[in-house]
């Protein structure tokens, strides 16, 4: 699979840009504020119809417009597939396949698959749940697009539960039955969806976990072993079944149990929204114990290891590494750089031509501004 053309129109810095891709390795190069992070940005997007940056969309569209598009045509076993993606300020956003408008964006998932790695992965290691679950999420979306539908609904459901809650957190609501029975048709719908949330990301765990200890020992041979678990808000302890039954009648066993301390706060306590994948080096946690070396080769072990099941499934996903290799050592550079060496396409971002391995066969491409404030830019290949 490769992305032959990309072409963005008032996408982030860009006004306009038009360009012509190929198979094998391409590397951008240029100083920082040229836009080259948003080219990548923009291929991730149309990956999963989101950002690696901003959770909102809003930024994304050039500061003046209304609309950003993206649009890229995907080859994949000599078959040519066009996706062009709309994003609309205050609008729902719109999609079309081959020039056909569809229903949904979700239906453009899977189309292109493709692994990014970014400086913004420490975060993976280091930040908050929110970004690993947007790891699993992301890469369950990609391997199975039906997943972009169930987080879709999860989502609509925890904030209409949300917010019910929220109505309810004052006591002088307490005891409006009318409004306690809509919140038991909420459980059932939470715990219904959330269940189904559940099992695709306990499923990807189980998947993800040897493949993660390989590329780890790979990245850091001299290391603790590193190793991944699902912790779930139902008990607070690691889960490994992925049985939807077992999980949506926990979810509403979880639910009931605490529904005096969700009035109490108004807010939903239980559900996918609130869980964790845990990563540990030997029998310490990663987060606050790894020191700088190893949250990276953790993080870069999470890409290699998402890389190889999408090769598993019978993928050949774009590898999208932006500026990356100016954050790793020399050994994790080799590393990265072997795993690069078989892939179809490998799109690079380099503030400095000094940044990519050295004796890499590579097409390289510089970006050029205007001097005008017209956003617009040229790449020419060096």
């Amino acid at each position: 699979m490769y992305v032959r053309h990309l072409g963005l129109r008032d996408f982030r810095s860009w006004a306009q840009a038009d360009l012509d891709l190929e198979p094998g390795r391409t590397v951008f190069v240029a100083p920082n504020g040229y836009g080259k992070t948003n080219l990548i940005e923009a291929l991730w997007y149309s990956t999963t119809t989101g950002s690696h940056r901003v959770g909102t969309d809003a930024p994304l569209i050039r500061a003046g417009a209304d609309r950003a598009v993206v649009s890229t045509i995907v080859v994949n076993d000599g078959r040519e597939c066009a996706v062009d993606l709309e994003i609309a300020a205050g609008r729902a956003n719109k999609a079309r396949l081959n020039r056909s408008p569809v229903r949904s964006t979700r239906e453009v998932v899977g189309v292109l698959q493709a692994v990014l790695f970014a400086p913004e992965d420490l975060a993976l290691v280091r930040g908050d749940p929110a970004d690993r679950r947007r790891y699993l999420d992301d890469l369950a979306t990609v391997r199975r697009p039906t997943v972009a539908g169930v987080r879709a609904d999860y989502e609509k459901v925890l904030r209409q539960r949300t917010a019910l809650l929220k109505s309810l957190s004052g006591s002088r609501h307490r005891n409006d039955q009318g409004a306690l029975d809509t919140l038991d048709v909420w459980d059932s719908r939470l715990a219904e969806y959330g269940a189904q949330l559940m099992a695709a990301r306990i499923d990807l765990v189980n998947q993800l976990a040897p493949e993660v200890e390989k590329a780890y020992q790979l990245l850091a041979p001299s290391s603790r072993p590193a190793s991944i678990g699902y912790r779930a808000s139902l008990d607070g302890g690691p889960s490994s079944d992925p049985d939807r039954e077992f999980l949506e009648a926990a979810l509403l066993a979880a639910l009931s149990a605490r529904r005096s301390a969700e009035l109490e706060r108004g807010m939903c306590l239980v559900g996918p929204h609130r869980d964790d994948l845990e990563l540990r080096l030997g029998d310490q946690f990663a987060k606050g114990f790894a020191s700088h070396g190893e949250s990276w080769s953790f993080a870069v072990a999470l890409r290699l290891a998402a890389y190889e099941l999408l090769r598993a499934d019978g993928s050949e996903p774009v590898l999208l590494l932006d500026d990356v290799f100016a954050e790793l050592d020399a050994a994790r550079r080799r590393a990265l750089a072997a795993v690069a060496e078989s892939a179809e396409q490998v799109l690079v971002t380099a503030a400095v031509s000094e940044d990519i391995p050295s004796g890499w066969d590579a097409r390289r491409l510089t970006i050029e501004l205007r001097d005008d404030d017209s956003g617009r830019a040229s790449v020419v290949q060096q």
